[in-house]
């Protein structure tokens, strides 16, 4: 049995903690497009400068980049099982594009994960996090301007799988083990697991 799953919420929701945990009880693969763009811009491929372009101002990479990195990587070998996205889609021509992906192989999304936490919260993370890992992206300002982008251009991609009846939300305040218990259980129920 396969499983897509797509694991969403705003910066500092804590979808990176939560992926490693949710992929390995299914046993598949974490995606993490950031996790992408930070080794392309370290590598300073072509993609990553351009990405980092973009990532510095707290700003999306375009599409067209962005879905090509996420289609080279569904075509690995470890995907063709099922995958856990983080990051991927973010815009709703990104949900057409993944679409398109997997109808070729006759496949769709199972579920969107939703971690839900305030504005505020995003904030006190996000800074907390500038502290502890020194990333350049955390800064107030580009703070304000990536929860402003969340809300402007990624959250209508809740809606569209909430009328497809594939989102599931995820109460993200607590610990990250009370957290990942909520995202497990809500997996369990959805998928029909032990």
């Amino acid at each position: 049995m396969s499983f897509r799953l797509i694991l969403a919420g705003p910066p500092g929701a804590g979808k990176g903690t939560q992926a490693t945990t949710v992929s390995e009880r299914l046993g598949i693969p974490a995606i993490s497009t950031g996790e992408i763009f930070r080794s392309e811009m370290a590598s300073q491929s072509d993609v990553g400068l351009e990405a980092q372009r973009y990532i510095s101002e707290g700003n999306l990479v375009p599409d067209s980049v962005t879905n090509e990195i996420v289609r080279r990587r569904l075509a690995q070998p470890d995907a063709a099982e099922g995958f856990l996205l983080d990051g991927y889609p973010r815009t709703l021509d990104q949900i057409s594009a993944l679409d398109e992906m997997l109808a070729d192989d006759g496949l769709s999304i199972d579920a969107m994960l939703d971690i839900e936490i305030s504005d505020e919260e995003i904030m006190g993370r996000l800074l907390k996090r500038a502290e502890i890992e020194g990333r350049a992206d955390d800064t107030p300002e580009v703070i304000a301007h990536r929860i402003s982008v969340y809300h402007e251009a990624t959250e209508p991609i809740l809606d569209a799988f909430r009328e497809r009846g594939k989102l599931i939300s995820i109460n993200g305040l607590g610990t990250i083990g009370e957290v990942r218990e909520r995202i497990v259980a809500a997996v369990n129920e959805r998928l029909g697991l032990d």
